[in-house]
């Protein structure tokens, strides 16, 4: 793994180990006033963007965010993470450090899978708030601002949700698809008990820097079901989780094989027996 970042217009670059085991368009807002007041402008938010062959969207992407950060009053850093991309995403991400302030590269040369490098960009971040987002730009970094407030009631993770109240997905979902969300929603529950949690697969989510610290080690899915496992522990955990609804660009583009659902109902079950064996530790 390498860690590229620009400081002060000078690039540094280091090495570092790569195991972790265990561990529609938008018009600018107003400027955001960050609900946990920066201490000796220490990092507030950390946004995090796991990436595999995105040399299309992420360039894109990184820019949206760092245009929208820029205008804000508070510390951040945007922390790309290359998850061994066969594409050129590393190196049209090393391209925009400079040019889009704050902007890290963590680069894998061997795929892990979204989960493991999303663990990766969390406990390297430093902010007070950390938050992954997709590289695709699904939910613009804007959205945000919905679920900062939460922090300042005392949720330690807050989620972007498609279902919970006040979502808007732009265009709609088709019905096979919503069908087919409906129904992982409900083995989510079954299998893993996240009862009350309507979207647990949003790639929209955020915790207090407490909380990665202690969940993040902890996670044993490197691929899948990430999500569920993350918010499995924090319930285990005790940790408050606010589900908000956000903005969702829907790529009717997409599709869902069906090898890849067989394979996250497997990493269920694993999270399943994890939880029974013990591996997650007490509650």
């Amino acid at each position: 793994m390498t860690i590229r970042t620009n400081e002060a217009n000078k690039q540094t670059i280091g090495k570092s180990d790569s195991g972790l085991k265990g561990r529609a368009n938008f018009r600018p807002r107003k400027v955001f006033r960050a609900p946990v007041r920066p201490i000796n402008q220490e990092i507030f938010l950390s946004v995090v963007v796991p990436a595999y062959n995105e040399e299309q969207r992420l360039p894109k992407t990184l820019a949206a965010i760092g245009g929208y950060l820029s205008r804000q009053n508070y510390a951040y850093e945007i922390i790309a993470v290359n998850d061994g991309s066969k594409d050129e995403t590393a190196r049209v991400t090393e391209a925009l450090i400079g040019k889009v302030a704050k902007l890290k590269l963590i680069d894998n040369s061997v795929n892990h899978g979204k989960g493991y490098v999303v663990r990766q960009g969390m406990l390297a971040a430093r902010g007070q708030i950390r938050i992954f987002t997709d590289s695709d730009n699904s939910t613009p970094i804007e959205e945000i601002e919905k679920l900062l407030p939460f922090f300042r009631e005392g949720y330690d993770v807050v989620i972007g949700s498609r279902d919970a109240k006040g979502a808007v997905l732009d265009p709609p979902q088709p019905l096979i698809r919503r069908f087919l969300g409906d129904g992982w929603s409900l083995l989510t529950r079954i299998v893993v008990g996240t009862w009350g949690i309507s979207d647990t697969q949003c790639g929209f989510k955020a915790m207090t820097a407490k909380a990665a610290k202690e969940i993040m080690p902890l996670c044993r899915i490197d691929r899948f079901a990430f999500d569920p496992e993350i918010l499995l522990l924090a319930r285990m955990r005790k940790y408050r989780v606010k589900e908000v609804g956000i903005l969702w660009k829907n790529d009717t583009r997409s599709t869902v094989k069906a090898s890849s659902m067989v394979k996250m109902f497997k990493d269920l079950l694993k999270i399943r027996m994890n939880q029974i064996k013990g591996i997650y530790g007490k509650h």
